[in-house]
């Protein structure tokens, strides 16, 4: 079993940096990180993580959702690995969500993001993709990728009343939108 990797944390300069497309999708190094970050977001309980939250500046993240303590109603899928991901179309309507991040501990957002978008990426055996994403999903998708962008869900709410503590969230708003 591939071993996990370090998560670096808001304020680390690797955050906010654009990563860089990958070339090799077959090279062994790019395939052992993808296991790599499968099995650091199994141990950390995510639901994706996206290269740079490791320190590596590939156009790489891990999508694997599943109803956690985290997300308690998030939509079962498999890891998998989207390489060079790009939104290539999207619903107008936006919907606001909580969000966490494993770079961002103890913090969640209120944090809007479009309800429906087409995305294209190539998997891990380097086959193109293109697919449709919506609700939960669709909020993944976008927040690992302005990832790749040097992003973190800080930088897209909309006011600082709508940031509260992992605490208060898990004991008072799970699936409630913050106070008016």
């Amino acid at each position: 079993m591939s071993q996990p990797l370090e998560i670096i944390q808001l304020g680390h300069l690797g955050l906010r940096q654009v990563a860089q497309p990958v070339a090799e999708i077959a090279d062994e190094r790019f395939q052992q990180l993808i296991d790599r970050l499968i099995v650091t977001a199994q141990q950390a309980k995510g639901v994706g993580i996206a290269a740079p939250q490791a320190a590596y500046s590939d156009r790489l993240f891990i999508m694997a959702s599943h109803p956690n303590a985290r997300y308690p109603d998030a939509p079962t899928m498999p890891p998998t690995a989207l390489i060079n991901p790009a939104l290539i179309a999207h619903s107008d309507q936006r919907v606001n969500g909580w969000e966490g991040c494993l770079s961002v501990p103890g913090i969640r957002g209120w944090v809007p993001r479009y309800s429906e978008i087409e995305v294209e990426y190539w998997d891990r055996w380097g086959d193109r993709q293109q697919q449709v994403l919506t609700g939960f999903l669709a909020r993944i998708f976008q927040h690992e990728l302005d990832h790749l962008n040097g992003l973190v869900f800080l930088d897209r709410v909309e006011q600082t009343t709508d940031l509260v503590s992992e605490q208060v969230y898990q004991d008072r708003i799970v699936g409630t939108p913050p106070p008016a």
